[in-house]
């Protein structure tokens, strides 16, 4: 991962004998070419201005990288479980990767012993529900659906239903995705959480919203719009592979001080990672 900021930042501080003005502006620069947002920026850039050697600037830049990012971890560290179904509604804008995601969330469930329960919400995208359909087969697990152009609404409510009946760990419950900018599609997911309240005031118990991580500052402006209309309890962040902005994790906490549950790295299904800082640093200063 995230390669650009390593290679330059690499090259910055080798051939920088001692940090000056000169390189302290090009690493600032580098930061912010990579969306890590300007607090974060400032903050490492006050952390390691005053070191004395490469091998100090880093030490320093990797502590100050984890102390912000500690903030998404510690909060998702601190969810209890949920007695009885847990129900987790994905959302997120068109090509964010949020059907692929589902399922791979669903195999570490399943994986970890816990009762797991596919609902197909996607009721307007082509082939959305095969594709789930087909994750389910692959995986082992139970996949709600209804007719294409059926009410998403209703297909939560009927699959949180059979959940509860069927006393199933956790309901994880896809949907279509939707530009943050159109408001009809955006009142359809709040209608969505309002029926699945019926049957449980506290449901749905998480709302995830998945960010494509290759759309940089994007990620900044959607995030703020999902929170204003429907409220979103934690963030998955998608493929981080390869990509110069990856960077936009450091902003996204600052701004937002909401949890990163996990991150995608990869097409694998054991490429969805859960989001530790400490991981995510090395990975972004892996080679320095």
């Amino acid at each position: 991962m995230f390669k650009f900021l390593t290679k330059h930042l690499s090259d910055t501080l080798t051939l920088t004998k001692n940090l000056d003005a000169a390189a302290l502006e090009e690493i600032e620069n580098l930061l912010l070419a990579s969306d890590v947002g300007f607090s974060a920026t400032e903050r490492i850039i006050a952390k390691i201005k005053n070191t004395e050697s490469k091998d100090q600037a880093i030490q320093a830049m990797r502590a100050e990288m984890i102390r912000i990012l500690a903030q998404a971890e510690d909060i998702s560290n601190s969810q209890t479980e949920e007695n009885g179904t847990k129900v987790i509604l994905l959302v997120g804008v068109n090509g964010a990767g949020k059907t692929t995601t589902i399922s791979k969330i669903a195999l570490q469930m399943k994986n970890k012993g816990l009762a797991t329960m596919l609902a197909a919400g996607d009721t307007f995208r082509a082939a959305a529900a095969e594709q789930l359909e087909s994750w389910g087969t692959s995986i082992g697990v139970q996949v709600i659906t209804t007719k294409e152009r059926g009410d998403p609404a209703s297909l939560a409510y009927e699959a949180h239903n059979r959940a509860l009946r069927e006393k199933v760990d956790i309901l994880l419950i896809d949907t279509a995705g939707r530009l943050h900018t159109q408001s009809d599609l955006m009142a359809e997911l709040a209608k969505i959480k309002r029926v699945l309240g019926k049957q449980d005031v506290s449901a749905p118990h998480e709302t995830l919203l998945v960010l494509d991580g290759t759309t940089g500052q994007n990620a900044i402006s959607q995030t703020q719009v999902f929170i204003e209309k429907i409220g979103i309890s934690g963030i998955v962040i998608t493929k981080l592979d390869g990509t110069a902005k990856g960077g936009v994790v450091f902003d996204l906490v600052e701004r937002f001080k909401l949890p990163i549950r996990y991150i995608g790295v990869g097409e694998s299904p054991d490429s969805l990672l859960e989001f530790t800082a400490q991981h995510y640093v090395s990975a972004l200063l892996e080679g320095l």
